[in-house]
């Protein structure tokens, strides 16, 4: 577990809960959420969320919670090429000790993103997100996994439907891939 360091800096909460700016790109939302599976199994999973469209642009899952599972995100989203990055786009996390990092924010600014972050223990703030994790937990089926390997096939499967295949009232009753492309044309 890591802990933070004089080094670790909170930045400011630029993005105030405007999460839909209509604007693929525009509003990145991150954050780390547990997995229990199997016996008694833990695994973390880290993911980029685009606050305009809902899509799941990148994410990534390990059975340790090391710097390494928010940075790999961060790479995951470089190398996306549905990903487009906006103008003055900015990724949104909590406080976490990942998000503090001066590697974390190195990386962040290396992609030519401005970093937000909630207010201390303010989940309201990054709502969307855990949302988003609120329904990965009710409807994938995390807890019939008994592997790591396991678990990492159902949630790709997971996100395969819920970009693709799962419609949304507050997406004009598209996914969130059409609801991209939808932006993508009235733009």
């Amino acid at each position: 577990m890591m802990k933070a360091t004089k080094e670790h800096r909170v930045v400011p909460n630029l993005l105030n809960r405007q999460f839909k700016q209509g604007v693929p790109g525009k509003v990145l939302l991150t954050d780390i959420t547990y997995l229990y599976y199997g016996k008694g199994m833990k695994a973390y999973l880290s993911a980029i969320k685009d606050g305009s469209t809902g899509e799941i642009l990148a994410y990534h899952l390990s059975d340790r919670i090391t710097l390494d599972l928010a940075t790999d995100t961060l790479k995951k989203l470089k190398k996306n090429k549905n990903f487009m990055k906006a103008k003055d786009a900015l990724i949104h996390s909590d406080q976490g000790v990942h998000y503090t990092s001066p590697i974390f924010q190195k990386a962040v600014k290396k992609l030519g993103l401005r970093h937000s972050m909630s207010r201390r223990g303010n989940c309201w703030d990054n709502a969307p997100q855990e949302s988003f994790f609120g329904h990965l937990k009710d409807e994938a089926s995390i807890k019939a996994c008994t592997t790591l390997d396991e678990l990492k096939k159902e949630i790709k499967q997971y996100m395969i439907y819920y970009n693709h295949y799962r419609y949304q009232w507050n997406l004009k009753k598209m996914t969130p891939v059409q609801y991209r492309d939808h932006l993508l044309k009235t733009a």
